[in-house]
């Protein structure tokens, strides 16, 4: 159920200037998916009253993203005047009885324990802070003598002694509404940046003598921000070893889990193997005994119970049952459906089509918008004719049929049980059962025929 009492504040509003990139920092991508898609996912789990969402430019092309995001209300950023101003924004739209959580748009991977824990602080104002062995850029902890948090300092504005501090702000932060207006209206810009500095409520609310607390995660990874594309690589590469170590410890065997991507969901049996340069899209479910070759990609997709997908195959939104062969080089596209025990080869595509059990395209083959039945072989260099330059049509293919090499079937078409199509046939007429189709053009052999030659130039 939604927590009444929660609203939270996304600062979104970031340029990414030092990608050097025309897109929205939020909208760069991790695991296949854009920063602030991550946040919002975590969200849908903590349930909270309102999602406030500060935005700048580039808006148009955030909002055309999250169109369908439920419980957010879009705040206009017009002048980038620092942290604390872009709160201020959004401040309005705020419910004077709530508790609000502010996250940084470039934050991606915070948990929802954290935020859970960071709520759940005795305080009016709570920081969610870090150790770090490098504290860089990053805003430091300033406590008293009994440990008390009592200010953030910006590192540009840090003492010698501040700058050796290791624990930092992370940019999350959880206050009471009414106290936090308060703070807002109480902020200038008199510091290096020039900038109207969120950290800067720290000092005021200590100050007034409010209670000001601090969680501090010992997961550094989930309050990484980004402003680079070499830290949205590095946290890719750290995001995708947990991902890795994770179905590990449930038994899948990664053979190189610094060469496996999860760009979204998977269930996993056991004894699974997944060799290099292995890409998991969307919502993909691998049952007991897959077997998965280098270089694969398979995206929001079933696969049966001992199937083996060959090296450089592409799997997209297709069921494979029990006991199949896919590949090497095989691509199944939409709609695809491999029942038992099917054997799709090299260079074979498939697309909106069942093959029926223990049927087998090889090699060289297209297969597309097809039933197929069962124990079929599709000889090699044969495509279904299904796209006429405007509809596309069906082939119906019945069990136990026989297509030789380089067959063209030509849709709409049925070849009827048990039916042999020769080789090098176009197929235009639905054929029998039990039948042998020819539809070949006839052979001629002209005799004392002379091969052209190129003439030689003159000298």
């Amino acid at each position: 159920m939604p927590d009444k009492n929660i609203e939270v504040c996304i600062l979104a509003a970031g340029l990414g200037t030092r990608m050097h990139s025309s897109r929205p920092k939020v909208m760069q991508r991790l695991a296949g998916r854009p920063l602030l898609a991550h946040l919002l996912d975590t969200l849908d789990v903590l349930e909270p009253a309102k999602i406030h969402l500060v935005i700048g430019e580039g808006s148009d092309l955030i909002q055309a993203a999250f169109a369908e995001s439920k419980n957010v209300n879009w705040v206009m950023q017009t002048e980038r005047l620092g942290t604390g101003h872009a709160v201020a924004q959004a401040a309005e739209y705020f419910s004077a009885t709530s508790k609000v959580i502010i996250l940084l748009g470039d934050a991606p991977l915070i948990s929802v324990e954290t935020l859970t824990a960071l709520v759940q602080l005795d305080c009016d104002l709570g920081v969610l802070t870090v150790d770090v062995d490098d504290p860089g850029d990053y805003g430091r902890i300033i406590r008293d003598a009994q440990g008390n948090l009592t200010a953030i300092v910006e590192e540009r504005d840090a003492s010698v002694e501040q700058k050796v501090i290791r624990e930092i702000n992370t940019g999350s932060m959880v206050a009471k509404v009414s106290l936090l207006k308060q703070w807002l209206t109480s902020l200038d810009n008199k510091n290096d940046q020039k900038e109207y500095l969120l950290t800067d409520i720290v000092a005021i609310a200590a100050g007034a003598g409010c209670r000001v607390a601090a969680y501090k995660t010992p997961e550094v990874m989930e309050v990484t921000g980004i402003n680079t594309f070499e830290q949205l690589a590095s946290l890719e590469r750290e995001h995708q070893g947990r991902n890795a170590r994770n179905l590990m410890r449930q038994g899948v065997h990664i053979v190189d889990p610094s060469r496996f991507d999860l760009r979204g969901e998977v269930v996993a049996g056991k004894d699974i193997v997944i060799d290099i340069n292995v890409i998991l899209e969307g919502k993909v479910e691998l049952a007991d005994g897959v077997t998965i070759g280098a270089n694969c990609i398979i995206k929001d997709s079933k696969i049966g119970e001992n199937t083996v997908i060959k090296p450089n195959s592409v799997i997209d939104d297709a069921i494979v049952e029990a006991d199949c062969s896919v590949g090497p080089f095989a691509r199944l596209r939409p709609g695809t459906h491999l029942k038992k025990a099917v054997a799709i080869g090299n260079f074979v595509e498939v697309k909106k089509s069942t093959l029926g059990e223990g049927s087998k395209a090889s090699h060289l083959a297209y297969l597309g918008d097809a039933t197929i039945g069962t124990s079929v072989n599709i000889g090699a260099g044969t495509i279904t004719c299904n796209y006429d330059g405007v509809s596309k049509h069906e082939t119906h293919i019945e069990d136990n049929v026989f297509v030789g090499s380089n067959a063209s079937l030509v849709a709409p078409v049925t070849i009827g049980e048990g039916s042999t199509i020769a080789a090098g046939s176009t197929i235009t007429r639905d054929v029998e059962c039990h039948v042998l189709a020819v539809g070949r053009g006839r052979q001629k052999i002209i005799s004392h025929w002379q091969r052209p030659s190129a003439k030689r130039s003159e000298k």
